[in-house]
């Protein structure tokens, strides 16, 4: 589409104040507001032809006009000016990361907190996770009975831990030789490379080593490692989430993890780390982000663990810092990554 920079200005403009105000705007508005060299008349004919585009609607006759779902996607793609984060801000956010460094699920909750923050609304931020489960080590816990917690550490530090019941009560002192004999043979292997160490466990071995095995083919096949989230309570404030039960069911695919994997899945199939993604009313595609808009960036070190942070709000977003919040906090969470994480 080829607008004219007078176009782009008033198109830009209008994003801008409705961003701020969530009300229609008016060319009056603009004229007063921006000292533009432009007659209101003059506005108002661009705004008509923006209206013919479908960059812009006008929700009542008398109104002002607001943008579309295609006039963001436009000024997104064309026009959008990623405005860098302060110093101080950044600063502040990583000497915030340098003090829990040594703790993943510290920072990945930081890097919820501080994403919520910075652009006031929900943010997700999914635990490093890889592509193929590769075993570190192996703890087994007796706790009452048959039962026994079983705790997986792959490398990478990703943990998983279950509940497993055995034939037989077994004592912890013979739980602990078995966990032992796991961690020594098995470390840094993968699921087939620990199959082929079958002949090495009696029976009871035997059994942990199948309920390992498909322990570790669930890893391979989710999507995303745990995931963080924070900030809703940002997203229920705005104006359209306040007063439309639609809106508000937009966050049900923050929590209902199934989906969110799904919009996961699809979305950064591709996404190389340090990419960014913007869904701008679900594209078409998700019904339930008609009225949002999600940024979305991967993170993490693309030969060993790599996850997601991203925040979801309404279509009337700031694009601009948001877009710099998110890819600044995946570049800290990639240098993180790949300074105490990576394989």
């Amino acid at each position: 589409m080829r607008l004219t920079d007078r176009q782009k200005l008033i198109l830009t403009l209008i994003i801008h104040e409705h961003i701020q105000t969530a009300q229609p705007i008016g060319s009056k508005t603009l004229v007063q507001k921006y000292n533009l060299t432009l007659s209101s008349a003059t506005v108002r004919n661009e705004m008509s032809v923006l209206t013919d585009y479908n960059l812009l609607r006008q929700p009542h006759t008398s109104a002002g006009r607001v943008p579309t779902e295609e006039g963001y996607r436009f000024f997104v793609g064309n026009l959008i000016h990623k405005s860098a984060l302060p110093t101080t801000t950044r600063r502040t956010i990583t000497h915030q990361f340098y003090q829990s460094r040594q703790d993943v699920e510290q920072w990945l909750k930081l890097a919820a907190s501080v994403l919520a923050n910075q652009s006031q609304a929900a943010s997700l931020v999914t635990a490093p996770h890889a592509e193929k489960a590769i075993f570190k080590h192996l703890e087994l816990i007796a706790t009452r009975g048959r039962q026994v917690l079983m705790v997986l550490v792959l490398m990478g530090g990703e943990i998983r831990q279950q509940f497993i019941t055995l034939p037989e009560p077994v004592a912890q002192e013979r739980l602990s030789e078995i966990a032992a004999q796991f961690s020594n043979l098995c470390v840094r292997r993968d699921a087939d490379g620990i199959a082929r160490m079958r002949q090495h466990f009696d029976a009871l071995g035997q059994d942990i080593l199948e309920i390992l095995l498909a322990e570790m083919t669930l890893i391979e096949e989710s999507a995303t490692g745990e995931i963080y989230l924070d900030g809703m309570t940002n997203v229920l404030s705005e104006p359209e989430f306040a007063e439309s039960d639609e809106a508000r069911q937009a966050l049900h695919i923050l929590e209902e993890r199934s989906l969110l994997e799904n919009l996961l899945a699809s979305t950064m199939v591709n996404t190389d780390v340090g990419g960014i993604q913007v869904l701008i009313g679900g594209e078409g595609t998700w019904e339930e982000l008609r009225q949002c808009s999600v940024i979305l960036a991967r993170y993490g070190d693309p030969k060993s663990l790599t996850g997601s942070v991203g925040v979801l709000g309404p279509i009337r977003m700031p694009y601009d810092r948001t877009i710099s919040t998110v890819q600044f906090v995946a570049n800290v969470l990639s240098d993180l990554v790949s300074e105490t994480l990576a394989v």
